[in-house]
């Protein structure tokens, strides 16, 4: 993808977490990676989104190193730069703190799969992340909760399109997708099924999870080789 349109893709996805609902004041990021280039474009850090323009958003290697932009780009980036390295598939990034994914945040849980509609997402519950130890945040907070999250995938078998998405202890939820505007669709979704889920939990507190069989039988009919929702592309 150009650099151009690799820009206007980021301040698209920016855009929709306002949009959607998902952050307060400049509680959030999006950005997106120019594979053949290594670089990739983020929001600034501190900015308002409604000051911010396309040309603000900030350009930097996969080091760190700004390439293009007169800001500092967002204090998360060396997280987005841990998941971009990591995972070679995902071309976007979001963070955000929206309310209900938060909860579980700060609740230190998974979010439960109690339904279809997060079954259509992902296979299972969308994991929570163990905290970061003293030595992790001294040392390098950003980029250790990036490795922590890639970590936690690799030694539970996760793959990161089939979870696109995960909820850090005591912080907030990270989505990725295959682009910056599928992983800002990606946070959205996140938050839909994490208030469901509150809400299902408050409803009846003994609710118990979806059915194994349903479960594969909504995430395998909307994903993979056999997938048949939607139309044939």
């Amino acid at each position: 993808m150009p650099l151009t349109k690799l820009r206007q893709a980021v301040f698209r996805a920016n855009s929709m977490l306002v949009e959607n609902g998902l952050v307060v004041l400049t509680w959030g990021n999006a950005s997106g990676i120019d594979r053949e280039r290594g670089l990739v474009v983020i929001k600034p850090s501190g900015v308002s989104y409604q000051d911010m323009r396309p040309e603000d958003l900030v350009v930097v290697d996969l080091d760190g190193n700004v390439v293009k932009g007169n800001l500092r780009p967002s204090s998360d980036t060396p997280t987005h730069l841990e998941l971009y390295q990591s995972w070679p598939d995902i071309g976007g990034v979001v963070h955000s703190h929206s309310r209900y994914a938060t909860a579980f945040s700060q609740a230190t849980e998974p979010v439960p799969c109690y339904g279809t509609t997060h079954a259509d997402f992902c296979p299972g519950d969308i994991p929570c992340i163990p905290a970061l130890t003293r030595e992790e945040v001294d040392r390098d907070y950003e980029g250790a909760t990036g490795r922590s999250i890639v970590r936690y995938y690799a030694e539970h078998g996760l793959k990161p399109n089939e979870y696109p998405g995960a909820v850090l202890s005591h912080h907030g939820p990270f989505t990725w997708g295959k682009n910056p505007v599928d992983a800002a669709d990606n946070g959205l979704i996140l938050e839909s099924v994490a208030e469901m889920a509150i809400w299902t939990r408050l409803i009846n507190p003994s609710v118990q999870p979806i059915p194994g069989y349903i479960l594969e039988k909504h995430y395998y009919r909307k994903h993979g080789p056999g997938a048949y929702y939607g139309q044939k592309k």
